[in-house]
């Protein structure tokens, strides 16, 4: 039943509405008693909205997250609820809006992340040939995450998926300097350099390409890591974990790849004759001689 506006704000009215009875009430004959037999009047403060989903009653619960991270502000959160909330039956608790969103992205990159590391790893092996080599040009990466994570903390800025996405990006760029040098090297050494030649002539010969490759991405990324409208909250932690992470893998490779490529690697073998029962063949003479 749905009284007008009028009849609801009157509690005599009220307290007198007919409730109809299935027998005739002991000793009245009549089939219908007053509300107020039955119910208990007042005002109180409710619910503005009665919101439902799925056929449920659902009431939303707020808040807004500033200086920290969702995960660990939520975990926090599901602990104290535990132990200091008990629901009544029928009742359960849901985390949603960016939590949520926040869980479902981590799943995926849970996925993404060690897949797209892999194939990095793949391509290294394919291009170098050499497992050792594609671990020495691998090494870029934590250099370069190093970095980006310095930089989060330095602009006290919390990890995000935005961030997640950031590192991936920042790896390829880390490992493509690693393999311009590494290449060089090997090229030098190849061509009959010694190692210790080729590793200085490659360092200080592919330092401009690798300077100039990081400083162009560095510099895309600046008016990201300062953006203050909208989607500011997923441009700056990507731009800064790639700047930040671009200039530690920068000076790093520079000096920790030749390092690292100098103590792993031996040093070339010289060419010798090749000699047969005590004769020897060289490419200057086409004859035989003892």
């Amino acid at each position: 039943m749905r009284l007008p506006d009028a009849v609801r704000n009157d509690v005599d009215t009220l307290e007198n509405l007919p409730v109809t009875l299935p027998q005739a009430a002991p000793g009245t004959g009549s089939l219908t008693i007053p509300l107020r037999q039955l119910a208990t009047f007042n005002f109180s403060e409710g619910p503005n909205q009665i919101s439902r989903e799925n056929g449920k009653r659902r009431v939303v619960v707020t808040a807004e997250v500033r200086g920290r991270d969702i995960g660990s502000l939520v975990e926090e959160t599901q602990g104290k609820v535990a132990e200091q909330v008990s629901l009544p039956a029928g009742y359960w608790l849901a985390w949603g809006g960016q939590f949520e969103n926040f869980e479902a992205a981590r799943q995926r990159l849970l996925v993404v992340v060690p897949v797209c590391f892999t194939l990095i790893f793949l391509l290294l092996l394919s291009a170098l040939g050499s497992a050792r080599d594609a671990l020495l040009v691998f090494s870029a990466v934590p250099l370069a995450l190093t970095g980006g994570i310095a930089a989060l903390w330095l602009r006290d800025m919390t990890f995000s998926v935005s961030a997640a996405v950031g590192f991936i990006a920042l790896s390829g760029v880390a490992v493509l300097n690693g393999l311009v040098m590494l290449s060089f090297m090997r090229q030098l050494i190849q061509q009959g350099s010694t190692k210790s030649d080729a590793i200085r002539v490659g360092a200080i010969t592919r330092l401009r390409p690798v300077v100039i490759t990081a400083l162009v991405a560095s510099l895309g990324f600046v008016p990201m890591a300062f953006a203050t409208g909208t989607g500011a909250e997923v441009q700056k932690p990507l731009a800064t974990v790639v700047i930040g992470g671009l200039i530690s893998a920068t000076v790093l490779t520079l000096f920790v790849l030749p390092a690292l490529y100098a103590y792993f690697t031996e040093e070339a073998r010289p060419k010798h004759d090749v000699g047969i029962a005590g004769t020897s063949f060289t490419s200057a003479d086409s004859g035989v001689r003892p």
